[in-house]
Formats: structure tokens, sequence, C-alpha cells
């Protein structure tokens, strides 16, 4: 593994991949306090972060490489990830990935859903079905992602999300897609959770190739 970066973190040869991340941690949230600081202590803090994220993301990388983990491996871990509801590590490890494929791009999509970036997973999953046209659960990952995004702009039309900010404003299939997240009531929460439980019946059943 590269000595710099694991000097960086204050670890040596032969660290874990949990003892990474515990050093990172650590140090990340040493340099995120510090980077409120005056003068150059603040300024030198900001440099710092960017690259303990580096050097984290580069370890990281280079173990699972060493480990002998195949596209295949890592795809399973970063399903367990998202089952286990561990967004960070399931990024982290989808950050790892030199060639992304269809199955990369439908994980990515599951992972923005989770973060709640709608128009972001819905990018991902066209990228899927792109390159993987005869993908049925890509397909239909899509299907329930946009009924969830066609009730939304519906209800805000009919003012029924009074309370919250337009969300999506006619967009369909076919529409381009916008910045803006999520709002929703009561119906749209249903159509959100069965999207969800889908992607993640995906995930249980092997995902799709």
């Amino acid at each position: 593994m590269n000595k710099k970066n694991l000097e960086l973190l204050g670890l040596e040869e032969g660290a874990t991949l949990d003892e990474i991340k515990a050093a990172y941690e650590t140090l990340r949230e040493k340099y995120l306090e510090d980077r409120f600081k005056d003068g150059e202590v603040g300024n030198e803090a900001a440099k710092m972060l960017t690259k303990i994220d580096v050097a984290y993301s580069e370890l990281e990388s280079e173990l699972n490489e060493s480990n002998s983990f195949d596209g295949g491996d890592l795809f399973e871990k970063v399903e367990q990830y998202l089952k286990d509801g561990n967004i960070t590590d399931a990024q982290h490890a989808l950050d790892s990935f030199n060639e992304r494929g269809g199955r990369w791009h439908y994980l990515q999509s599951v992972v923005f859903y989770r973060k709640n970036w709608i128009n972001e997973s819905k990018k991902q999953l066209e990228i899927a079905i792109q390159l993987e046209p005869e993908n049925a659960k890509y397909k239909e990952a899509y299907r329930k992602l946009n009924e969830k995004m066609t009730h939304d702009s519906q209800a805000n039309a009919q003012g029924q999300n009074a309370g919250n900010q337009s969300a999506y404003q006619g967009q369909t299939m076919d529409s381009q897609s916008s910045d803006n997240q999520m709002g929703g009531n009561f119906c749209a929460s249903c159509i959100e959770c069965c999207y969800l439980n889908m992607c993640l019946n995906c995930l249980c059943n092997g995902c799709c190739r």
C-alpha cells in the first residue's frame, strides 16, 4: 500500500480496512473542527481534509485489489452495505471501481435514492438501461421511480403538497431532470417505499446483470 497515504493516516504497512477507516474518521473529525479556526490553521485543516479523503479512497482501493476481490465480490460488498443501510461505505466501495458498467450505475442509483437525490438516481438508472437495454430489473426500477416522480408532480399541481417546495414540475420519463429534491405525502411515501423495497429485493436476489 502507498506508504505516504499510510503515514498521513498514522498507520503502518499491513493495516486492515477497519484500521484505515477508523484512522480516517478520527482525523476527519479533527480537521473538520480545525477548519473553522482563523488564519493558517483553518486553511491547513481544509487542505488536510482533501488529502485524507484521497488517501482513504486510494488505500481502500489498494486493499481491495490486494485481497484479490474481483468485480463480483465488490458488487456483493456494495449490496451488503446497502442492505445494512451503510450508505457511506457503499459509496466508497463504488468509488473504488475502475470499470463502471450497468450494474455499477444501477447500484449508484440506489445509493442516490437512499440519499434522497432523486434526479441523480434517475440519471444513473438511465445510464444503466443504456448499457444493458434488455435488463428487465433496471427497467422496472426506472418505471417505479418515474411513477413516484409523476405522482409528486401531480400532487404539487393540485395543491396537495402545500407544505413543501415543488419537487418535480411535469417531470416524466421523457422530460428533462431538474436539480430539486422530492417532497411527498402519504401516497407518495407508499410509492417510494415500493421502489426502495424493489431495489433491495433486487440486491437480495443477487443484483441484476
